[in-house]
């Protein structure tokens, strides 16, 4: 297939695209460097191994600007992997309007070219936020499930990735698009962006420098291995059907503790954590908790990298860069 991966030279979108073309797969990317969250020269280290890959072409380009995804969208295109996005909960609070700019407009941008050429597959990256908070003791909450109708997102990010859902829907509804929606639980390894949690704390604590901890530490994700997330995104990929709304989980299926967390990645380091502890920010969920059923059955998805394993690979790679 010719596939358009929209953020190529992000974090899953780099490895999403080195997977697909190791399956035989042509695929263009869109990236725009935007260095708002971190340095623009890690995509571009990204793109530059994406550049030596046979079968792939990069445009540099907004999803934002028509014009640059008509570049990217041709009527040759078989399906499109929409990853692109302002990701961050934190973030989004101090810049909403931004956030809805990007995500928002910019989807609606890449539909729209799609409705003009006929073409009928998408697989959109959407977020595990959008579960929003869960009410109840840590440990009796159940495994988040998709037909959660999801209506209170905690952060204007969260609230993106939903309104994504629905204009997705609504195209499904009017246009015959196919689309696998897949959220995202979590996602940590080699290429992980600089601000999230893993990346930081690996970086921080070899140093010897503190880390700040919100909360008191009983809070709890599920951490899902790059690798493992995008063998769900090819997968959905290969098998979306024109006509057809799907939404799957791609999570890890086991939560840890941020204290666990902690010890973890100092086992790993070599290294004792110094803390500093901060309450609870808002935006910020106390656990995240995917049932992958759904992906399971139809997608064959089933993750196989735990969260110390993971960790030790993505140490390795980050001492050997």
């Amino acid at each position: 297939m010719h596939v358009v991966v929209t953020g190529a030279a992000g974090f899953i979108g780099s490895h999403t695209t080195e997977r697909l073309i190791a399956a035989g797969h042509r695929v263009t990317g869109i990236d725009s460097f935007d260095a708002y969250l971190y340095p623009a020269e890690r995509k571009r280290a990204n793109a530059a191994v994406l550049a030596a890959l046979p079968g792939f072409r990069l445009i540099t380009g907004d999803i934002c600007d028509p014009a640059a995804v008509a570049l990217a969208i041709t009527p040759d295109v078989d399906a499109v992997c929409h990853l692109a996005a302002l990701a961050g909960v934190r973030p989004s609070l101090a810049e909403p309007q931004r956030y809805l700019a990007t995500n928002i407009v910019g989807t609606g941008v890449i539909l729209q070219r799609m409705r003009e050429l006929g073409l009928q597959r998408l697989v959109f990256g959407s977020s595990s936020s959008v579960y929003g908070a869960k009410a109840g003791d840590l440990g009796s909450i159940s495994a988040f499930r998709e037909d959660d109708p999801c209506l209170t997102p905690a952060s204007p990010y969260a609230a993106t990735k939903r309104m994504n859902e629905l204009q997705l829907s609504t195209y499904r509804d009017l246009f015959g698009l196919g689309v696998s929606a897949l959220r995202f639980f979590t996602v940590f390894g080699p290429r992980q962006r600089p601000d999230m949690a893993i990346m930081k704390f690996l970086d921080a604590i070899a140093a010897g420098q503190t880390i700040t901890l919100f909360g008191d530490g009983s809070s709890r994700r599920d951490y899902t291995f790059v690798d493992d997330i995008v063998s769900g995104v090819v997968a959905a990929i290969e098998r979306v059907v024109p006509g057809q709304y799907e939404l799957y989980n791609l999570g890890g299926t086991q939560t840890i503790s941020l204290r666990e967390l902690v010890t973890v990645i100092e086992r790993v380091v070599g290294t004792a954590a110094r803390i500093n502890w901060q309450p609870d920010q808002p935006g910020d969920v106390p656990i995240t908790f995917a049932n992958i059923d759904r992906a399971r059955a139809a997608l064959g998805y089933q993750p196989t990298t735990g969260v110390e394993a993971g960790i030790a690979r993505q140490w390795a790679w980050r001492q050997a860069g």
